[in-house]
């Protein structure tokens, strides 16, 4: 597979899972308007999640830098990595975003902004410590591309659907359990079983599917990464050293973790996670990622 067919089948693989979220979506949101005999609860749930994550896409790069700590620089700050993504948004055809530094020795990165005119990277001191400059170009180029790729975007569209399947869950538990009665008496039983058991899977189902569509993006990145800097192994060899680094990201939470090029959180060297605890990875393993860098032809 050479890395434009890889990306193409990224791209498919993305859009496919964002279809069926929206289909999932729709069939969630009139299986409980029928059971509740009232299509206004779902039009208000889908009201309010597009207007929180309106207000997050607006405002979710402030907030994200300031829970990790991280402080702008300028050009005199660090004249190396700023040459590094001036000429990578170069042959991106990219503006130059923002630049911050996290004050924590774990190395990683990540980038956010709502668009690449408004655009911001962000990497740990520990990366500036721990990479040589293949490496450090590699993960530039892996953030860079995020931006290019509109990834941002894409997962805000999909934390909307996400939040409607959560709120129309949460709603029609709280109306069963208040013992709200339908009007509609004539109902047919397999609705009702139907309506609960969604109320219940129905929000594992929505996170599965942003899980999914987060880790394809990764895939992508890293794809578009290589093709930026001509030259995949220094991204993946800088995968590998960020994800044997030993130290914790004390900086990131569950609500930034996936931001990150690599999972902050480190499991114990040798523990393989499961197919299950796959499902609820944000990112791809790192060997499927290194191995998949190794494999394309540039």
């Amino acid at each position: 597979m050479t890395l434009y067919t890889h990306q193409d089948s990224n791209r498919r693989k993305t859009w496919l899972l964002l279809t069926s979220f929206l289909v999932f979506v729709s069939i969630v949101g009139y299986i409980f308007s029928v059971y509740m005999d009232s299509s206004a609860i779902l039009y208000f749930a889908v009201a309010f999640s597009i207007i929180s994550s309106f207000i997050s896409y607006w405002w979710s790069d402030k907030i994200v830098l300031k829970m990790s700590d991280a402080h702008e620089i300028k050009f005199e700050d660090n004249r190396e990595l700023y040459r590094i993504v001036e000429n990578l948004c170069i042959t991106a055809g990219l503006p130059t975003p923002k630049i911050y530094i996290i004050n924590d020795t774990a190395p990683n990165a990540f980038a956010t902004g709502r668009d690449p005119e408004h655009a911001v990277v962000a990497v740990t001191k520990g990366l500036l410590q721990k990479l040589d400059r293949a490496e450090l170009e590699g993960v530039i180029a892996h953030e860079l591309s995020h931006i290019g790729n509109r990834d941002i975007l894409l997962m805000t569209i999909v934390t909307v659907l996400v939040g409607v399947v959560v709120l129309l869950a949460d709603w029609f538990r709280r109306f069963t359990f208040f013992g709200r009665r339908r009007s509609n008496k004539n109902m047919h039983i397999s609705i009702v079983i139907l309506a609960i058991v969604l109320s219940i899977l129905a929000p594992i189902f929505a996170y599965l599917m942003q899980f999914a569509i987060s880790r394809k993006r990764e895939f992508l990145a890293d794809a578009s990464g290589a093709l930026l800097t001509r030259y995949p192994e220094g991204l993946a060899s800088a995968l590998e050293k960020i994800a044997s680094d030993p130290e914790p990201l004390e900086v990131a939470n569950r609500a930034t973790a996936h931001l990150y090029i690599s999972s902050p959180f480190k499991k114990k060297v040798g523990n393989k996670p499961g197919f299950f605890a796959k499902a609820f990875m944000t990112h791809p393993s790192t060997e499927e990622r290194i191995a998949a860098l190794r494999n394309l032809n540039v």
